[in-house]
């Protein structure tokens, strides 16, 4: 019975060993996959705001352009 006692804890101790790094690589890869996420919706709202800032500019220049011809 002793034999079967100890075999059988260091069966269980290396079967927990392999379930607890299938666990962490498991939560490795969903925090990896969480951050390429939030690095594209940061890449996608840089790119939103620059192409607002472009417009943004080419209206205030448009209206520029509009002061002068009026003023000449």
């Amino acid at each position: 019975m002793s034999a079967f006692i100890r075999t059988a804890s260091r069966w269980g101790g290396i079967v927990t060993i392999i379930a607890l790094v299938i666990v962490l690589l498991r939560q490795l890869i969903s925090l990896i996959s969480f951050l390429l996420v939030a690095v594209k919706a940061i890449i996608v709202m840089a790119f939103i705001g620059l192409v607002l800032v472009m417009i943004f500019l080419v209206l205030r220049s448009r209206s520029e352009r509009r002061r002068e011809a009026e003023n000449i």
